[in-house]
């Protein structure tokens, strides 16, 4: 369900175009990888439709063009067709095509069970978002996290460096370039439950920052009937705004909108400073015991949340120019792996 907060017509319509897009291209990617070999677009067509996905030729041929320009996929030669590159054969195995293409929530709630994070400790797994770069573009991109991590709109100070053949996640780095991994915003889920809350994730959506300050959310699509993470759809659209905030003050970025109980609301502020004692951040606003937050309704005796997404860094990126594919809710990563992004960017200088 995608839900238009305001009179952007324009922008529901992208938000639509974007989920289709990224569905048939998953498909594409899941052919590829099933046939190990060269396919054509007629004979991609027959296999994404055996998934219960209709594409037309010329419609994946289009399709095609785009992961071509993403480094996922090459021609081979017209008659042969194409075949997944390094990097499409990592995102065909490790990308958990499948599991884009069933439905997100059940994914939310599976990692949010197994982390074993300790918030007291610091100790134990959390969730990751894995993005892959060009080793080139690592000092530029770590500069643009660290000012994201800045500005507030990141969940962790913290992430993880790994070089090829490395895993992060359920991800192997491919050859020639270098692994981010981002503490995915799903981890603060895994926190407030190990406590006894419950949590429900709702909405994900783009929001509107004024002067740093959280305004209203402009586009939002609803986790539990989305067959993809909401904010990802949001991110490869180009629809965030990032380094505008970063700059100037004001922009978009990427939050999600979560429902806890309202008797919660003292552990959630205790939980809240213990995780940002630990280097996690991301919640942004808690609301008032069965009012509206940002303007979004919560159920009675619940409290709205909402939190920053996971991936915020990695779209200013590439808002910045660098081509950087990107993968949210990627696995389970020890957090004791994780260094800041300030230590990182110290040790390329070094």
């Amino acid at each position: 369900m995608v839900v238009n907060c305001g009179n952007a017509a324009d922008v529901n319509l992208g938000v639509r175009m974007g989920i289709r897009s990224e569905r048939a291209s998953a498909a594409i990617l899941r052919a590829l990888g099933e046939a190990g070999r060269p396919l054509g677009a007629t004979q991609i067509a027959g296999m994404v439709l055996s998934m219960g996905v209709e594409l037309q030729a010329r419609t994946i041929r289009y399709h095609l063009q785009r992961l071509d320009e993403q480094g996922l996929t090459r021609l081979v030669s017209r008659r042969l067709g194409r075949e997944l590159t390094e990097l499409g054969r990592a995102k065909a195995s490790g990308a958990n095509l499948t599991e884009h293409l069933g439905i997100v929530a059940g994914k939310i709630d599976e990692l949010a069970y197994r982390m074993s994070f300790d918030v007291h400790s610091g100790e134990g797994t959390v969730i990751v978002n894995t993005s892959c770069i060009d080793p080139a573009d690592l000092g530029r991109s770590l500069k643009e996290v660290g000012l994201v991590v800045g500005c507030g709109f990141a969940v962790s100070k913290r992430l993880v460096i790994a070089d090829a053949g490395s895993k992060v996640g359920s991800m192997v780095v491919p050859d020639g370039m270098v692994g981010i991994g981002t503490v995915c915003s799903i981890t603060l889920n895994g926190i407030l439950q190990k406590a006894g809350i419950p949590v429900t994730s709702r909405f994900g959506g783009l929001l509107e920052i004024r002067k740093r300050q959280a305004v209203r959310f402009l586009n939002m699509i609803e986790y539990g009937g989305s067959t993809l993470d909401p904010l990802d759809v949001f991110m490869r659209a180009g629809m965030t705004r990032i380094r505008d905030v970063v700059l100037r003050g004001s922009g978009v970025i990427c939050a999600s909108f979560r429902e806890v109980p309202a008797a919660a609301a003292p552990d959630i502020a205790r939980l809240r400073n213990a995780a940002e004692g630990q280097g996690i951040t991301g919640i942004l606003a808690v609301g008032r015991p069965s009012q509206p937050l940002l303007g979004v309704p919560v159920s009675e005796g619940h409290c709205g949340l909402v939190v920053s997404g996971g991936l915020n860094s990695i779209a200013a990126v590439r808002e910045l120019g660098v081509r950087a594919t990107a993968q949210s809710l990627a696995g389970l990563a020890e957090y004791g792996d994780f260094i800041s992004v300030y230590e990182a960017k110290r040790r390329m200088a070094s």
